[in-house]
C-alpha cells in the first residue's frame, strides 16, 4: 500500500517529490492515501524540514495534472470573450515556480520571495499544458472575460488605444488561455463545411496580409517572371494610406495585419526603410519576400523590428539556379541564409517548381537542411516570361509528391505548401495541414496582392483583378462579389472533403487556359466527391 502511494504522489508530484528526503516520503506515503492530503499536509508544514515554497509548487503540479487528465473542451471561438476552461489561476508566495518544473534536478538556488500569480492550462488545440507566471497584460484579459468588460469600454476608461488591448487579446488568444467572438473573416458556408479531416479551424482566419509589391525595379532578371511591367510606385502619402486602412481593416475585423513587402525588389524602393517602420509602428506583422541584402540594411530592419520572415529564392542547385535567375545568386543566397541565421531572422527558401528542377528538389532541401528554416515550392505560374518555361507531367508531379513527403518527414527544413500534399495525407488517413497559405488556396481570403499602382489582385502569380485600394479601399474590394468569387474557387471543388484546406492552385488551372471559377487545379488526382 505504500509503495502505491508513494508510485502515485511521485506521478502527480515529480518534481515536489524530489525535494523531499526518504524518511519524510515515508511519513508522507503513510499519512497522505490521496494528492489532496498531500496538498494540505504540505501547506501545514513550518518545521523548516521542507522547502517552504514547496506548498506552491506542489499546487502548481496538482493542477497540471488536474488539466492533462480533464475532460472538458474548448472552443477558441465563443459568442464572447471567455476563459479557458481547463485554466487555474493559482495565488503563490514565491517567484520563478515554474521555471522548477522542468529542470529535473535540484536548482543551484531556490526561489525567492514574492507574491505574484501562476497559469495552468491546456491549449485547445494541441492539448499541451502549460504553466507560466501570470503577466500583468493576462491578468487583465481575464478579469475582461470575467466581468464582460468590451475592449472599447477598457480603452476609456484606461485611457489606453483599443488597439493595444486587441493585440493583447490576439496574444491570449494564441496562447490558448481565452476565446473571443470568432474573427469576422470567414469561409462562406455554402461552399465550405468541417469535417473530420479539415476541421472548424480553417473556417475563419485571425491573420491577413497584404502582399504588397512596392516597386517593380529589381537587380534580377529571372526567366520565370510574371510580370516585367513597368508600374509606377505610388505616392509616399499614398503608400500610407493604405497602411492605415490594413491597421483600420484589421481593428474591426478582429484580426492581425500582416505587410508582406515584395516587389520587385522592395529594399529598392528610395523609401523602403520609412514605410517599413510605419508598419511596424502601427502594430503590423512584417515581411520581406525579396532578393539577399547586406548586412547593413538587415541590421537596420532589426533595429526597427525584425521581420516575421525574409524569403528568398533558388531554382534548384547551383547550376540551375544561376541559369534561371543570373549568374552568381546560389551563392550569394546561400550566404545570405548564413547571415539571416547569426541574426536570428527566420529564414524562407521559396523554389518554382518547373519539368526542368521537379529532380533536383529533393537533393536542394537536403543541402538546406541545416542552412534554412523553412524551404517550399510553389508550381511555375505559366504567365509573363514564366510562359516559356513548362510545369512537370501530371504523372510525374503525383510520384514526387509522395518522394518529398518521405524526404520531408526527416528533414526539418521541407515545409509543406502545396495544397494537394492533402489529397495524399486524407488518402492515407493521416491529418490535414493548411495548405497553401494556412486555409488551402488563400485567394481573396486571407491575403490579397497590391502592386506598385494600388491596382488590388486576388493573386499575384495570375491576372486576378479586383479593383484599386486607393480607390475602393480594402474593405469594399474584400467584401466585393468578385473578390467572393477568388476565394470560393473552382465550382468543381465543391463537395470535396479537402476543400477547405486545398482548392488546388488558381495560377496553374489559369496556365492551362482553364475558367478557374468552374475548373479545378487539372493536377488533381482526387475524386471531388469523395
Amino acid at each position: 500500500m505504500v509503495e502505491e502511494r508513494k508510485e502515485s504522489l511521485r506521478r502527480v508530484f515529480p518534481v515536489s517529490w524530489s525535494y523531499l528526503a526518504d524518511p519524510v516520503r515515508e511519513e508522507f506515503a503513510q499519512w497522505c492515501p490521496g494528492p489532496e492530503s498531500f496538498l494540505a499536509r504540505l501547506s501545514g508544514e513550518t518545521d523548516g524540514v521542507i522547502p517552504p515554497f514547496l506548498a506552491d509548487l506542489a499546487g502548481i503540479e496538482f493542477a497540471i495534472n488536474q488539466a492533462s487528465e480533464d475532460s472538458l473542451s474548448f472552443s477558441p471561438i465563443s459568442d464572447s470573450l471567455t476563459h479557458n476552461p481547463t485554466l487555474q489561476l493559482l495565488q503563490v508566495e514565491w517567484q520563478k515556480l515554474p521555471a522548477l518544473l522542468g529542470a529535473g534536478s535540484l536548482p543551484p538556488e531556490p526561489p525567492l520571495p514574492g507574491a505574484g500569480f501562476v497559469l495552468v492550462w491546456r491549449h485547445p488545440e494541441s492539448g499541451e499544458v502549460f504553466a507560466e507566471t501570470a503577466s500583468d497584460e493576462e491578468l487583465l484579459i481575464l478579469k475582461m472575460a470575467a466581468e464582460g468588460i468590451t475592449p472599447g469600454s477598457l480603452a476609456r476608461q484606461a485611457d489606453i488605444p483599443e488597439e493595444a488591448i486587441e493585440e493583447a487579446i490576439g496574444r491570449a488568444l494564441a496562447k490558448g488561455i481565452c476565446s473571443a467572438p470568432g474573427y469576422l473573416l470567414r469561409r462562406d458556408p455554402a461552399v465550405f463545411q468541417a469535417n473530420d479531416f479539415a476541421d472548424r479551424r480553417y473556417l475563419t482566419t485571425r491573420f491577413f496580409t497584404l502582399q504588397w509589391h512596392i516597386t517593380q525595379t529589381c537587380d534580377l532578371h529571372c526567366r520565370h517572371c510574371y510580370d516585367r511591367s513597368r508600374r509606377k510606385s505610388m505616392d509616399y502619402r499614398d503608400a500610407l494610406r493604405i497602411l492605415d486602412d490594413l491597421s483600420d481593416f484589421s481593428r474591426k475585423r478582429q484580426i492581425q495585419g500582416q505587410v508582406s513587402f515584395t516587389g520587385g525588389n522592395p529594399l529598392l524602393h528610395p523609401r523602403f526603410f520609412e514605410l517599413y517602420r510605419e508598419a511596424v509602428d502601427r502594430g503590423l506583422m512584417v515581411a520581406i519576400l525579396g532578393n539577399p541584402a547586406p548586412r547593413e540594411a538587415l541590421e537596420k530592419l532589426a533595429a526597427i523590428g525584425k521581420p516575421a520572415f525574409y524569403q528568398v529564392s533558388l531554382e534548384g542547385l547551383e547550376e540551375h539556379t544561376d541559369y534561371i535567375r543570373g549568374k552568381g545568386h546560389f551563392g550569394r543566397t546561400v550566404a545570405f541564409l548564413e547571415l539571416l541565421r547569426e541574426l536570428e531572422i527566420f529564414s524562407m527558401v521559396m523554389l518554382t517548381l518547373t519539368r526542368d528542377n521537379l529532380g533536383q528538389v529533393l537533393e536542394l532541401g537536403e543541402f538546406l537542411r541545416d542552412r534554412v528554416d523553412s524551404f517550399t515550392f510553389n508550381r511555375l505560374s505559366a504567365v509573363g516570361e514564366g510562359a516559356a518555361l513548362a510545369l512537370p507531367p501530371v504523372g510525374k508531379f503525383q510520384a514526387f509528391l509522395a518522394d518529398y513527403l518521405r524526404a520531408a518527414s526527416d528533414n526539418p527544413a521541407m515545409r509543406l505548401k502545396d495544397n494537394l500534399f492533402n489529397v495524399i495525407r486524407c488518402e492515407r488517413g493521416g491529418s490535414s495541414f493548411g495548405g497553401c497559405a494556412g486555409f488551402g488556396c488563400g485567394a481573396a481570403f486571407n491575403f490579397v496582392s497590391i502592386l506598385p499602382d494600388g491596382e488590388v489582385h486576388a493573386c499575384r502569380k495570375f491576372p486576378s483583378p479586383i479593383g484599386n485600394i486607393l480607390r475602393d479601399g480594402l474593405a469594399a474590394l474584400y467584401d466585393s462579389p468578385l473578390a467572393a468569387r477568388y476565394r470560393n474557387g473552382a465550382a468543381e471543388c465543391r463537395g470535396c472533403k479537402i476543400r477547405p484546406v486545398c482548392g488546388g492552385c488558381l495560377a496553374v488551372a489559369h496556365s492551362h487556359g482553364l475558367n478557374i471559377f468552374e475548373q479545378r487545379d487539372p493536377f488533381c488526382f482526387r475524386d471531388p466527391r469523395g
